[in-house]
């Protein structure tokens, strides 16, 4: 790219890394002098709780980005401008300070992000700066994969043939910035602030550090080698929340503390190689892409069914809804492998990918919640909470989704417990009140025998819940809940 400009603003938002990053690239190609920037949003922020371990890891990737900055700039005062405000305004007040005539980022395609950035673009041009945007988070965005009619994709598999048919080796290609590293410019000695701390920006420590996840781009790497040593058997291990299977990456491609591109590389060399593990992962990391061109082509899905006819549903309404979504996120609802999930995802902000199906599909199609309940809930506790990947995800076991599990196959608790966690070693983990009870009663303790019952210790309705509802019985309201859309089902 030819120097086009003499200074300009690089702006991380979900790209938090030195490392393979496009947009910073492009501002060091493109300028003589790059300031770098972020902006921890006050409109994101204010409506967060005060306790938020997404805000410690995003400040904790921060201090490691704002390091490698400071390393790699050839004068003193290098690293990273960090602002506290309304992100539109003092991406605009930065670019101004610091006589910037061009701001690159990387797309965020997101509904309020999009509308920020529409609002920075018309602001910037009103002084005569331009906003440069380019993909960065996906390795196919927005159009970029289109059916033989020129339309986005709505079933996955066909999806998934395009993209890996369209894949040349450029779109994994490494974008380094540290070629070009001699145009990172110094900082102006009154923005030399280092990171705010937690307490600068109104929250308190979480457990983040208690629970020991890895932080910033060395913590997705040393995550990144365990689990190249795993990939081969991911396949194997991935549905067992017990067993130390997935990647743990998510967080991490959140916020770009890892390259997708780095990842999707590595998982096709092995794919090509015959590694059944390494191709069912990246199925996964294609599932993402997949599911961020959904949300960028059909934005509706945001607040709506990807299918109309599923808002035709009549959810649970009134103090019975707000008693059972209650129950449900507290992991009060009598089937173990629902209740420990849960309570994984309080404790910790995790939940395994094989739990999130199990409990979605219950609080939909066993309590009769709307899935945008739980959606909203899942936004609210989960680290890695990405809006397309979650939506997606809900979409998908409510059956109102593109590609989604048909409405009539609903999952069982009680058998999807039994399958993937044989000897109940995650229920004993997060329900420690059951540990005593045996396996054959452990996955449904209302079956268990007196006996017990009384040798674990256990009451039922005092120590742990009676079952919310009759899986059974429910399947079947399910079944008259959803018949409003059975026609428009691919099968009766």
């Amino acid at each position: 790219m030819t120097q086009r400009f003499d200074t300009g603003l690089m702006w991380f938002r979900r790209d938090l890394r030195l490392a393979d990053n496009t947009a910073l690239c492009r501002a060091l190609q493109a300028c003589r002098q790059v300031h770098c920037l972020f902006v921890f949003d006050r409109d994101i922020l204010e409506p967060l709780p005060r306790v938020d371990r997404r805000v410690e890891f995003i400040r904790e990737a921060l201090c490691e980005l704002d390091a490698d900055l400071r390393q790699h700039t050839s004068l003193p005062g290098g690293g990273l401008i960090v602002r506290h405000g309304i992100g539109s305004e003092e991406v605009v007040a930065m670019a101004r300070e610091l006589r910037a005539q061009a701001v690159f980022a990387a797309h965020d395609d997101e509904p309020q992000s999009l509308a920020r950035d529409a609002r920075v673009r018309g602001a910037l041009a009103d002084t005569g700066v331009s906003l440069h945007t380019c993909k960065d988070h996906v390795v196919f965005e927005r159009r970029e994969i289109l059916t033989q009619a020129g339309a986005p994709y709505g079933v996955f598999t066909p999806y998934k043939n395009n993209w890996l048919a369209s894949l040349l080796p450029g779109h994994l290609q490494e974008h380094n910035p540290l070629p070009h590293a001699k145009a990172l410019s110094p900082r102006p000695s009154g923005l030399q602030q280092p990171v705010p701390s937690l307490a600068e920006l109104g929250f308190a420590p979480s457990n983040l550090r208690a629970l020991k996840i890895p932080t910033g781009s060395s913590g997705a790497q040393a995550l990144l080698k365990d689990f190249l040593g795993r990939m081969d058997q991911y396949h194997e291990t991935r549905d067992f929340p017990a067993v130390k299977g997935p990647s743990y990456l998510s967080v991490h491609l959140r916020f770009g503390t890892v390259s997708i591109r780095q990842l999707a590389a590595l998982a096709l060399d092995r794919h090509r190689l015959g590694s059944r593990g390494a191709s069912i992962w990246l199925g996964e990391l294609i599932w993402r892409d997949f599911y961020a061109q959904i949300l960028a082509n059909f934005p509706h899905v945001a607040h709506a069914a990807f299918k109309p006819d599923y808002d035709k549903i009549v959810w649970q309404q009134g103090p019975l809804a707000q008693q059972l979504f209650k129950a449900w996120c507290e992991g009060r609802t009598g089937y173990p492998l629902v209740d420990a999930a849960m309570a994984q995802i309080n404790q910790t902000g995790y939940m395994h990918n094989r739990l999130r199906m199990v409990v979605g599909s219950f609080l939909v199609k066993d309590l009769g919640v709307d899935w945008r309940w739980g959606e909203r809930y899942f936004a609210e506790q989960l680290n890695d909470f990405d809006l397309s990947a979650n939506n997606g995800g809900w979409q998908w076991v409510s059956s109102s989704g593109c590609d989604a599990q048909p409405y009539f196959r609903i999952f069982n608790p009680v058998s999807q417990s039994e399958r993937f966690d044989p000897q109940g070693s995650f229920i004993r983990r997060y329900l420690p009140q059951l540990a005593l009870l045996p396996n054959q009663a452990l996955h449904a303790p209302w079956t268990a025998k007196p006996l017990e019952l009384q040798a674990a210790g256990i009451e039922l309705g005092r120590d742990y819940p009676q079952p919310l509802v009759a899986h059974d019985a429910a399947r079947a309201l399910t079944l008259q809940r959803y018949a409003v859309v059975k026609k428009a089902s691919p099968a009766a």
